[in-house]
């Protein structure tokens, strides 16, 4: 059809492709279905074709999407390394390496054009790799063009926290609307059927519209089905036959489905019911197809179905999700339960976890009639994808499952590996006790078999536990155990597991050693290929620093930690310590920075369990102090989630958020009765910080606050304020510096409130000024309004961040002007040119000198 009221969508798409010249840009283009999304992108490439090297790969609406669907289209093409890597089934991280280093060609080359189609259908796995090149595409001079379905993806779709994180200053939105009447009324005009009713009936749907356009009859078909059964209706008992077939393959049907067919192939093409697509043909639209499918009958679309899975499977190298949706449709049971296993473990090997769940449950009631050990094997593994997936419900059910029919055959190494994941799996979903409880039957069940590697894994499994109650001792003397029998069995997974648990429970108990055994085993595990361990490793070693206060750790493990997790998409780990990042960044004083690591932490669904505690507690803290609306269901929320996993990492954050709440609301009974609870989890895990914290609290609220070592919370509660004024300065803690100074003195509580005034500490400036008040002391005035807002969006510090960077400061030269870290001024940087719309450094310093913003 013609392109009609699409000019300035398609002069956006090629002002995004003239960008790449100074780096890598991402075009999303949206619109309902038959918006026209895929011919904009053809058209689009098509006039490009000259200055662009154009990579398609598309999302098919299987029964389960393939993993990497549209990557293996792409390197059909590209070929090479990268399609080697896909066939050899190597490490997802390696893939996507290797599909960044395909895209990145020298100036004078084509641009590299990636189109990845229907995004909504895309699989977990798709879903990482556009993250992955969003991240990565100011590297290579390509053009990434997205298309999906916006009717199609609800509020909590992963695509829409995939779309979110693309870097705004390199990203391009375009949105089809419908055509216009004047539009529907031309294309009318011109195809010489004059039909006013055509806009009202179509609603400006181009793909509507082009169909009722080409009816035959004279009136025009209700409903989708109609228009394309009329047209099937003139054609020849052996085309429709062949349409009926393409019908029921999603995406597109391989030349090998329509061997000795070829007539009545080219007479579907010549009339318009299919088009050409690759090696094969497919209907224009999935509207179109799925309207042929649903036309047929049940007995025949089981039939179709059977037939393309007899071509598929004799195909080298078929995708065994297509296999599986084609067998699940003909009712083949024996071929589900052939493939569906195959294309589990396959999804599992690219990371597309939630796809491979899906495959082992489309299995699952067909094996439950085969050998119980052949039911229990596809039930545990069902069980460790769904909990790499996030699916905490279904791990936990299939592992259950799993276990009883392991009792039942009583082999003692499998009952005793199934506790130990059934202990592991009830922590992640905040229940300790349950955790602890399978634990120890493991180890019981374990030790009375041979010692094994199933029998290391419970110790460590049981020094893990724990570590993470805070008793120390305990996870050392497991953790050795463990250690022994892993290095007597050369089981590397195992000690390096052990490893990390005894390093973190001596760091813990600030022992020099633990920081050190951590980054020992962070080195041995990233270069053994074990990167769940040498993440952990690393995040437990900042994560601590920053409970600790002790910043100059916690950047120290952060910088390197986060390009470790950011290249291999380890998106758990990232959210988790950007919630750890957000407390720190709260304490120092650098708010913008919290509430970006808060929306990192929280982006997408919340993960059972503790795990992003931290970042709840911190947005709580964050409405509380800037008095937000939504604080007191905020802080709820984190006590909600903390309180119920009883140990002191979850339950300390989330006790002072409740205790600071009800204090500056001028409720102490209250506020001293949340500091006494977590108060009492801080002493029984011996958490010397959270305690001294607590008891800070409790001693503000006119309670006698326990025994207390950490300094400088020690100092505020003896009334100390210079001390301790001057200890939080030397740790970078502007906020508790002014929370020392808000005690002291008319000079001293003046800088609190100046300080509370820069950080937008509404709530705590209100009570200081009425204390002041109260006390007959002069109160210093508030600030003043800015005489205009701000239309660039800049944050006080990211205007002093645009100042130096206009000077030509690096980012570490203006962390160290500053008082920032390395890493925090990386992500001012970032924001200041997404919030001003260009792509480099240098042109951010022209835009703030043109915009007179310095």
């Amino acid at each position: 059809m013609d392109l009609l009221e699409r000019v300035d969508e398609l002069a956006a798409l090629d002002r995004l492709l003239a960008e790449t010249s100074a780096g890598g840009r991402v075009a999303v283009l949206s619109g309902e279905a038959g918006a026209g999304k895929s011919t904009l992108a053809t058209a689009f490439t098509e006039a490009a074709s000259a200055r662009a090297h154009v990579l398609w790969g598309a999302c098919d609406p299987l029964l389960t999407p393939r993993a990497l669907g549209p990557l293996h289209d792409i390197a059909r093409v590209l070929g090479g390394r990268l399609r080697e890597a896909l066939q050899r089934e190597r490490p997802r991280a390696e893939v996507f390496d290797l599909l960044l280093e395909a895209l990145d060609r020298p100036p004078q080359s084509p641009r590299p054009v990636v189109v990845v189609e229907d995004l909504h259908w895309a699989d977990e796995a798709t879903l990482d790799m556009v993250a992955f090149l969003g991240r990565r595409l100011a590297l290579c001079r390509a053009l990434l063009l997205l298309t999906y379905r916006d009717d199609e993806i609800g509020p909590g779709h992963r695509l829409r926290t995939v779309l979110a994180g693309l870097p705004a200053a390199l990203s391009g939105r375009v949105s089809l609307p419908p055509l216009s009447r004047a539009a529907v009324d031309e294309l009318a005009r011109r195809s010489g059927r004059d039909r006013p009713e055509v806009h009202a009936v179509t609603g400006g749907n181009p793909l509507l519209v082009t169909e009722v356009l080409a009816a035959e009859a004279e009136g025009i078909p209700p409903t989708v089905r109609d228009l394309v059964l009329s047209r099937l209706a003139t054609l020849g008992e052996p085309a429709r036959e062949v349409a009926g077939l393409v019908a029921v393959v999603p995406a597109r049907a391989e030349s090998a489905l329509l061997t000795g067919r070829a007539d009545a192939v080219e007479e579907c093409l010549a009339r318009g019911v299919l088009t050409t697509s690759g090696d094969g043909v497919a209907f224009r639209h999935e509207l179109l197809r799925l309207a042929v499918e649903e036309a047929l009958s049940p007995v025949r679309r089981k039939a179709l179905h059977a037939e393309v899975l007899s071509a598929l499977a004799g195909i080298p190298g078929i995708d065994p999700a297509r296999l599986v949706h084609h067998a699940h449709h003909a009712g083949d049971a024996a071929a589900v339960l052939r493939w569906a296993p195959a294309a589990a473990r396959r999804a599992a090997q690219l990371g597309a976890y939630r796809q491979a769940a899906a495959h082992y449950a489309t299995a699952r009631p067909l094996v439950a009639a085969g050998p119980p050990d052949e039911h229990a094997g596809l039930l545990e593994e069902y069980s460790t994808a769904a909990y790499h997936g996030g699916l905490s419900t279904e791990a936990i059910e299939t592992r259950r499952a799993a276990l009883a029919l392991r009792t039942e055959q009583g082999d003692p190494r499998r009952i005793g590996d199934d506790l130990r994941w059934l202990s592991r799996l009830s922590w992640w979903n905040g229940r300790p006790d349950e955790a602890r409880a399978a634990a120890w039957r493991a180890v019981e069940v374990l030790e009375a078999a041979p010692p094994g590697r199933e029998l290391a894994a419970a110790y460590s499994n049981l020094s893990q536990l724990f570590m993470l109650a805070n008793e120390e001792p305990a996870a050392v003397e497991w953790g050795n155990r463990a250690l022994e029998l892993a290095r007597g069995l050369g089981d590397l997974d195992t000690e390096l597991h052990a490893m990390v648990n005894i390093g973190s429970a001596r760091h813990q108990l600030d022992d020099a050693a633990g920081a050190a055994l951590l980054t020992a085993a962070f080195e041995r595990a990233a270069a053994a290929g074990f990167d769940d361990h040498a993440g952990r490793a690393l995040v437990n070693l900042g994560t601590q620093s920053v409970d600790r206060y002790d910043y100059a750790t916690a950047d120290a493990a952060f910088d390197r930690l986060l390009p470790f997790l950011t290249a291999r998409d380890l998106h758990g780990y990232v959210r988790h310590v950007s919630g750890h990042r957000a407390r720190m960044e709260l304490a120092r004083g650098d708010w913008p920075a919290a509430a970006d690591a808060v929306a990192v932490a929280l982006s997408g669904p919340l993960e059972p369990g503790g795990a992003q505690l931290p970042a709840l507690a911190a947005r709580a803290v964050l409405r509380i102090r800037r008095d937000e609306p939504g604080a007191g269901e905020a802080a709820a929320e984190a006590a909600e989630r903390g309180y119920r996993t009883g140990e002191i990492q979850f339950v300390g954050p989330a006790a002072l958020a409740l205790a600071e709440l009800h204090w500056l609301d001028g409720d102490r009974r209250r506020a001293a009765a949340e500091a006494r609870h977590g108060a009492e989890v801080a002493a029984r895990a011996g958490h010397a910080w959270f305690l001294g914290e607590l008891g800070f609290w409790l001693a503000r609220c006119g309670e006698e606050p326990p025994p207390v070592e950490a300094e400088p919370f020690r100092l505020m509660i003896a009334g100390e304020w210079r001390a301790a004024a001057a200890a939080w300065a030397e740790r970078g803690c502007t906020y508790l510096r002014a929370e020392a100074l808000a005690a002291g003195d008319a000079a001293a509580t003046a800088e609190a409130l100046r300080i509370y005034d820069r950080l937008g500490a509404v709530r705590p400036a209100r009570r200081l000024r009425a204390t002041l008040r109260e006390r007959g002391l002069p109160v210093p005035r508030g600030p003043r309004a800015a005489a205009a807002a701000d239309p660039t969006g800049l944050t006080g510090r990211q205007r002093e961040v645009l100042a130096l960077l206009a000077e030509g400061l690096s980012n570490a030269a203006i962390a160290s002007r500053l008082t920032l870290s390395t890493k925090t001024v990386d992500h001012h940087v970032s924001a200041v040119l997404g919030k001003l719309g260009v792509p480099s450094r240098g042109q951010a310093a022209a835009a703030a000198r043109r915009r007179g913003l310095i």
